[in-house]
């Protein structure tokens, strides 16, 4: 989709950076290739289940570590201890890429050690409540990768789930990367994915993918 202003590199908060159009139409058709594969199993893609019952909207598969609310394991504990695919190393090295790109600071890129995705894929009904991605064991930047449908990225602020905040509007192919005195700021998709905005050349006709890189600190 065009635009009528340029969209340029933007910090939506100290350490929150958005880049758009970061990633080629080519790399982001071999990600969509290789998302399809990982989906598959053997520790599929499915809606993870919250504690209270309540499926979520989206719909995950995992990369290095399994994630269920509010752990990783090196299994899948919810799909019978399946294993879980490894996380490859052209991943960990697009995700360093990402930082140094994000921060403009190569240094910072190279001392990234991504070593657990979770993927995302919303349709035009899911959504993700406001929440904080404090599992980790490390406050290391997060890497978000958006390819498919254009969603609302709602981005707050570390203390609750109440403004502060600022909608982004995030396109296929950008980048967000939050670290810094953000890692730890509540976000969400506040509402379903835009149909008829992914572009078919990435291999995507409808729905979003979103790829986030996490440094697990396991």
């Amino acid at each position: 989709m065009d635009s009528l202003f340029p969209r340029t590199r933007t910090e939506v908060a100290p350490g929150a950076m958005h880049v758009p159009d970061w990633l080629s139409i080519e790399r982001q058709r071999e990600l969509v290739i290789a998302c399809r594969e990982w989906a598959a199993g053997p520790a599929p893609m499915r809606h993870t289940r919250m504690p209270g019952g309540k499926e979520m909207s989206v719909q995950t598969v995992c990369l290095g570590w399994h994630w269920t609310p509010y752990r990783y394991t090196r299994t899948a504990v919810d799909q019978d201890d399946a294993p879980v695919e490894p996380f490859p190393d052209w991943l960990a090295e697009l995700g360093r890429s990402a930082v140094a790109d994000a921060y403009d600071d190569p240094a910072a890129g190279a001392a990234y050690a991504p070593d657990a995705a979770l993927i995302n894929f919303y349709d035009e009904h899911a959504k993700m409540g406001m929440h904080q991605d404090k599992d980790e064991r490390s406050d290391a930047p997060v890497v978000s990768l958006s390819i498919g449908d254009t969603c609302t990225f709602r981005f707050g602020n570390p203390e609750s789930r109440n403004q502060p905040y600022t909608d982004i509007e995030l396109r296929s192919g950008d980048l967000f990367v939050f670290g810094g005195p953000s890692r730890f700021a509540y976000h969400g998709v506040v509402r379903g994915t835009q149909p008829g905005t992914a572009d078919p050349a990435t291999g995507m006709t409808t729905g979003r993918l979103n790829l986030t890189l996490r440094e697990t600190g396991l």
